[in-house]
């Protein structure tokens, strides 16, 4: 599977529980905070569900 960039772009303050949840699950928590990870189903379902709050670009 191809491999994904995923960068933290927006606050999580003021967000709700399970939006908080799901940047933690991701590996960030910072501003401009990166990961590089595999582009599988369960990914994509969460970046889905934060996608205002990430960008993503191909690694």
């Amino acid at each position: 599977m191809a491999k994904i960039k995923i960068t933290q772009t927006k606050s999580i303050i003021d967000r709700p529980k399970d939006q908080k949840a799901t940047i933690v699950a991701l590996g960030l928590g910072r501003i401009s905070k990166s990961v590089i990870v595999e582009n599988t189903p369960q990914i994509a379902g969460m970046v889905n569900k934060v996608n205002h709050l990430v960008k993503v670009e191909e690694a």
